[in-house]
């Protein structure tokens, strides 16, 4: 092979196993370009520099013993690395390309002009280091990319940039710090062909999750423009969800998430001396998803084709080109946080009490940090930074590391999940929000914070220092059961954290809270927006609305995937939804809502669940809420989501709502759907045999029941001594439940808190022969442990009557 083919080497010609020759971000293209494209994956042309190419460059300027005399120059405690740094690279800025390595690239661009039919066609350069050993992806961004270079001149001038780049003050700390020899080490700078997403949109997809490492989803975020912004954690990027599982199934369309971004500038093309420059989205840009859902689910299936080659978790940058609406994937390298983390342990976080809400954003990760506030709108200003403060600024970059490792947490306005703040922050184990939007103004030096990630998506700044809980859940030597151990769950945005326990499904998804927290709007103002005369309200639901034509369709969709994603993290086991409980006075609350609620002196025991459902009064609304159960399993492909009525308070009553959900398309036994009736009143348990003559199995609330049998009202605090779940009424109800549904071969759960808090009831109900007992997560292993215990014994608390 001639020197000059060693020099630059085409992606086709390169595959992962050429790391030591052009690094490990140009193999890797040139894998997915030499083996991937035959099966669809597009990735753009180029070709990349050698290692030979490098090395020549530094010799031809006798910068060998120069760098290693400077590298050696740095002090232990780096306090001169902003010197050493800066002289490093003025070094290799001011050295002349010899004369076959100019040759070599010129000739490569040209051939890459021939090949793309363009003259001096536009290219993105990206530096690669070529150290086998070197995790690239760790601490992301510590080379330079340069995009919209155009022309043999700006080439080789951004290739030198490249190599110079090798030296930034941040890669040089980081090799220092991991034990690299810098004269070890060579750059590769990948020449691609620009992707004109310019002129469209851009972004980075992970084929696991990246907050849990729940594997079955792949996330993929995106912006208008040109990358960087998704990367550097410059705006807020929409963020879509699909389940892998699902993508090869033939009428279903698997995107479990969709979250609409702020995307408020966009990186385009430069003129003149800057190649790129940033300007602001418009109205409509800001309201529209940058992909639609075939292209969401192309990407997704790119993902899934790229990991499975790799044979790991895989961390990607995607682009569209607006000239012809093509797709690319741009980069692809192994996922190296959550793909290496230690499965058998989980950490779980609460918060104990409650505080003032002084800012939101995305959480990421799931943990809690207190600690007091520190803005610096400078990687410059490390020196003024205390160790275990609460870093507060804008964005980061690289260069932030050194103070971000000395944080308590973090908390930046800007950026989204893919993020550079966000994806340092996983790494460093940092708890973490971004995307807040008002921290630096609403945050003052020296206030103490706490900083919660452990109440889903949203994560929270609360004032001063409150307490939380911290608990090591250990998944060794789980026991089996008879009885299935399930979950109840209410916050979509939880519902991946939980992925690694071994349940048995859910036993209870609440509907409510994600018409609650997620879509904030009484769904009969949504029906009859035209006529709603709260100007206020109007308002309201107009700004979360956003993007949706029809107000009715915001609901359908935002409640179909909310379910959709409980069930993915738990399929195929069941995922029993309840449609929705409120009472009048919490659906009054909600946006629009008190002008249609009556006012009810006990809205506990008035017009509530099954009961509302075929009246007038809310039929309509209803009707939105099975239109969403059918999206989720018919459209997005969920079938393991079974529905339950609650409050169902006779026979007649539970007919009427039987035929109102199959007037809904939601038949009991059509597509294996299941149909469960809660059992909380004392008429289910008198009248048990003609409620499972209609049902496919009951579910014991036992707070409800409680309520009705002790005659408590369970909100009264006066009350709240005598309310007590173990009451032996309450277990004789129980019991005679499970006896009569025994006989109809009717299956019963229990979805209380009372195993969780009481062993000794865990051990009844399995003594009754309850077929399934649903605990809140992060009692799940405790309970499991209970039950199994339970199966041991045949004494186990039976009630001292029967019914």
């Amino acid at each position: 092979m001639s020197d000059e083919q060693t020099l630059a080497l085409w992606f086709a010609d390169l595959g992962r196993s050429d790391g030591d020759k052009v690094g490990g971000k140009n193999a890797s293209l040139g894998e997915m370009v030499s083996r991937l494209q035959a099966s669809g994956v597009k990735v753009p042309s180029g070709f990349a520099t050698s290692a030979a190419a490098y090395w020549l460059f530094i010799d031809h300027n006798e910068l060998r013993e120069k760098l290693t005399e400077a590298m050696a120059g740095l002090k232990k405690d780096h306090s001169n690395l902003e010197a050493v740094g800066d002289s490093v690279r003025k070094m290799i800025l001011r050295g002349k390309f010899p004369g076959p390595l100019a040759e070599s690239l010129c000739q490569h661009y040209r051939d890459l002009s021939a090949h793309l039919e363009r003259d001096e066609p536009d290219v993105a350069v990206r530096s690669s280091a070529t150290a086998e050993d070197l995790p690239e992806a760790s601490f992301a961004g510590q080379l330079e990319t340069f995009l919209n270079i155009r022309g043999e001149e700006a080439l080789l001038d951004a290739v030198k940039r490249c190599f110079a780049s090798l030296f930034t003050n941040r890669a040089i700390a980081y090799r220092e710090n991991n034990g690299f020899d810098h004269m070890q080490v060579a750059l590769s700078a990948g020449v691609q062909q620009m992707v004109r997403s310019d002129l469209s949109a851009s972004g980075v997809m992970f084929s696991i999750d990246t907050e849990t490492g729940f594997p079955d989803i792949i996330l993929i975020t995106g912006a208008w423009g040109l990358g960087e912004t998704v990367v550097q954690g410059m705006v807020e990027p929409d963020e879509f969800h699909v389940f892998k599982p699902l993508l090869e199934q033939a009428g279903v369309r698997p995107i479990v998430e969709k979250t609409l971004g702020g995307k408020g500038q966009k990186m385009i093309y430069g003129t003149g001396k800057s190649p790129t420059k940033l300007v602001a989205t418009s109205k409509q840009e800001r309201a529209s998803f940058v992909l639609d859902d075939d292209e969401v689910l192309q990407l997704a299936r790119w993902a899934r084709a790229i990991e499975e080659h790799y044979g790991q978790p895989m961390d990607m940058e995607w682009a569209k080109d607006g000239e012809t609406g093509e797709l690319y994937i741009v980069q692809a390298r192994p996922e190296t946080i959550q793909s290496r983390k230690e499965a058998a342990t989980l950490r779980s976080y609460q918060m104990m009490e409650e505080g003032k809400r002084l800012v939101t954003g995305l959480a990421i990760g799931d943990s809690i940090a207190t600690g007091k506030v520190q803005q610096l709108d400078s990687p410059e200003e490390i020196d003024r930074f205390e160790e275990g403060a609460v870093l507060v600024t804008g964005m980061t970059d690289p260069d932030w590391v050194p103070i971000m490792k000395r944080a308590s947490a973090i908390v930046t306005d800007h950026g989204g999940r893919t993020s550079h703040a966000a994806i340092v922050s996983r790494e460093l184990g940092l708890t973490a929000l971004v995307g807040a939007g008002n921290a630096m103004a609403n945050l003052k030096d020296g206030q103490v914070v706490t900083v919660s990630c452990a109440e889903g998506d949203e994560g929270v700044v609360y004032e001063g220092k409150l307490a939380f809980e911290e608990r090591e859940l250990n998944l060794d030597d789980i026991p089996e059961t008879r009885t299935r151990v399930m979950v109840n769950l209410a916050n979509p945005s939880s519902a991946y954290r939980w992925w690694r326990l071994p349940t048995d499904g859910v036993g209870l998804a609440r509907m409510e809270f994600i018409i609650g927290n997620m879509i904030k709007i009484h769904p009969m103002a949504l029906v009859h927006y035209k006529t709603l005369e709260d100007k206020q309200a109007r308002r309201r639901i107009d700004e979360l609305t956003l993007g949706y034509e029809d107000k009715s369709d915001y609901f359908v969709d935002t409640l179909a995937r909310g379910m959709a994603r409980i069930a993915a993290a738990h399929h195929p086991h069941p995922v029993i939804v309840r449609m929705s409980d409120f009472k009048t006075n919490e659906y009054a609350r909600l946006i629009g809502g008190a002008a249609f609620e009556p006012k009810e002196e006990n809205p506990m025991l008035g017009w509530r669940g099954a009961s509302r459902y075929y009246d007038e009064g809310y039929r309509e609304g209803f009707a939105l809420e099975c239109r969403a159960v059918r999206r989720a399993r018919e459209q997005i492909g969920m079938d393991n989501i079974a529905i339950m009525i609650p409050f169902c308070r006779s026979p007649a009553e539970a007919d009427k709502v039987l035929a109102v959900l199959a007037e809904e398309g939601l038949v009991r036994g059509q597509y294996g759907l299941d149909i469960y009736v809660m059992a909380e009143l004392p008429a289910n348990v008198l009248r048990a045999r003609e409620f499972a003559e209609r049902f496919d199995g009951f579910s014991i609330g036992s707070n409800d029941l409680t309520q009705l049998v002790l005659g408590i009202d369970r909100d009264s605090d006066r009350l709240k001594a005598l309310f007590d779940e173990q009451d032996e009424a309450v277990k004789i109800a129980i019991a005679d439940l499970l006896e009569k549904a025994q006989r109809s071969g009717t299956p019963v759960g229990f979805c209380g808190q009372a195993p969780s808090d009481h062993p000794a009831f865990a051990g009844f109900l399995v003594g009754q022969g309850i077929n399934s007992i649903s605990v809140t997560p992060d009692s799940f292993l405790a309970v499991k442990q209970q039950v199994a215990e339970a199966e041991e014994r045949p004494d186990t608390g039976l009630p001292s009557h029967s019914s």
